[in-house]
């Protein structure tokens, strides 16, 4: 868990010496996810105190993509960056370009080089006609009976396919 503790602090000291004014009352213990399959991270506020979690999942992947995800959580306790907004992109876009990091809104997790935690339970599986991009689902959805209706991240169309 220290791990994970350490390398928050070190994205936190990153962001404040190039003046990203991210809050002073960030939990400095980051909490490990067991059950989200959908997220890698996610930064709650309660009371005015922000705390940091990661999927489980998320801890299979190289140092560099978890402070990548750390980054793009404490960026969310900056003033008017609860969302993504322009000034979360204004930030990130700093982040990535001091640090040549790679945060975005989204992220996958063949990007990541891990394993998708949904192709164990998956029933079907979305996928894009242009970029190849597989997503794993376990329940119908409307995006499983109406692909056509959806596009991928990258505005390809999609097919489903029963696994």
């Amino acid at each position: 868990m220290s791990k994970y503790n350490n390398l928050l602090k070190e994205v936190i000291n990153e962001a404040i010496n190039i003046n990203i004014p991210v809050s002073i009352n960030i939990n400095p213990n980051v909490i490990i996810n067991t059950r989200a399959k959908g997220r890698f991270g996610q930064c709650k506020r309660h009371n005015g105190q922000y705390s940091i979690e990661i999927s489980q999942h998320l801890t299979q992947a190289e140092e560099k993509h978890i402070k990548e995800t750390l980054a793009h959580e404490i960026l969310h306790t900056c003033p008017n960056c609860m969302n993504h907004g322009r000034q979360w992109k204004l930030y990130a876009m700093i982040m990535n370009n001091k640090y040549n990091y790679d945060i975005s809104r989204t992220n996958s997790c063949e990007n990541l080089g891990i394993t998708d935690p949904n192709i164990k339970q998956a029933n079907y599986v979305i996928i894009c006609n242009s970029c190849g991009r597989k997503t794993y689902k376990q329940r119908m959805s409307n995006v499983i009976k109406s692909p056509e209706r959806y596009r991928c991240k990258c505005g390809g169309s999609l097919h489903v396919e029963r696994v």
